[in-house]
């Protein structure tokens, strides 16, 4: 998973990401094209218009177009995690070198130079993701020291992946101007130490309106049918996180409940009292790529038939 950067000046504004003009860059500097055929489109297309193995939006926008994906609307708010590292040695922020903070407890959504390690970092991304018009919901601290949380959504179809990669993209450009390393590793610290997850919510229109808690449970059902196909797509290292420890279910294990969070999938209590809502998938790691993850929850609950 990385981000390009490159600059382009237009004639004038732009409203409509479809009027933007096509561009390419040079794939083979990047892995993603031979050096004989070397131009890549931004989507990312070849030349020839064939979408390149890691233009995962492709894929995922033709499930978000089926008639039956959009009449269900699905909504997504997804749970970034992510971990601040000090540049030179790759340690987490706040963390002394070569060396442990105390154990986890007083950290999560704490303030406090002690406790609290690279806020002005978090508050700039916040800012600028409001800014930018990206739907922010909110931002936290996170159990271990030096990891961070900010969510986006609720967003429908596929605008949740586009809107997760253009937040992510300005949280490394912030990054980069503090000085500091940004981290999606599921668990950059291993030992007694939560990981790094995306906490992707769910809902669908039936799922929100009059007995939706039953076509939740029935979408819960067919989750975990596949669960090993979702795992194998939700990011890479993720059995390093998903122990069954430290707010994860078991890897090879699919469970579900309400307001657990030991469960691979967890439904809120006030969804179980109004008997309609939403869901939480926890399984997917921190590096995982939101056009994957979003479509294939769809695909599964929506168009998948057992």
């Amino acid at each position: 998973m990385f981000n390009l950067f490159l600059n382009k000046t237009l004639p004038g504004p732009v409203t409509d990401p479809a009027d933007l003009p096509k561009w390419n860059y040079d794939g083979s500097s990047t892995g993603q094209a031979p050096g004989d055929d070397s131009e890549v489109m931004c989507d990312c297309y070849t030349p020839a218009g064939d979408p390149i193995p890691t233009n995962k939006r492709f894929n995922a926008a033709k499930i978000f177009s089926h008639p039956d994906v959009t009449a269900e609307e699905p909504w997504y708010g997804i749970e970034q995690e992510y971990t601040l590292l000090q540049k030179e040695v790759k340690w987490p922020l706040g963390w002394p070198v070569g060396g442990y903070p105390g154990p986890q407890g007083p950290y999560y959504c704490a303030i406090g130079a002690d406790k609290a390690f690279g806020r002005e970092v978090v508050d700039s991304h916040y800012k600028a993701c409001l800014y930018a018009g990206i739907n922010i919901s909110g931002i936290n601290g996170e159990v271990m020291p030096g990891q961070w949380e900010f969510q986006v959504g609720p967003a429908v179809g596929i605008s949740s992946g586009d809107q997760l990669w253009v937040a992510r993209y300005v949280l490394e450009r912030i990054t980069e101007i503090a000085g500091v390393v940004l981290s999606f590793d599921p668990k950059p610290i291993q030992g007694d130490w939560n990981g790094a997850g995306a906490h992707t919510n769910y809902s669908t229109k039936s799922m929100r309106s009059d007995g939706g808690y039953e076509v939740i449970k029935k979408a819960i059902e067919k989750l975990g049918m596949r669960h090993k196909e979702h795992i194998a797509a939700y990011g890479e290292g993720n059995e390093r996180r998903l122990t069954g420890k430290h707010e994860t279910a078991d890897i090879n294990t699919f469970l579900w409940g309400v307001a657990n969070r030991g469960a691979s999938i967890r439904v809120g209590r006030e969804t179980e009292k109004n008997g309609k809502g939403y869901f939480e998938d926890r399984r997917p790691a921190s590096n995982m790529d939101p056009y994957v993850v979003t479509s294939m929850i769809a695909e599964t609950t929506i168009l998948w038939k057992p």
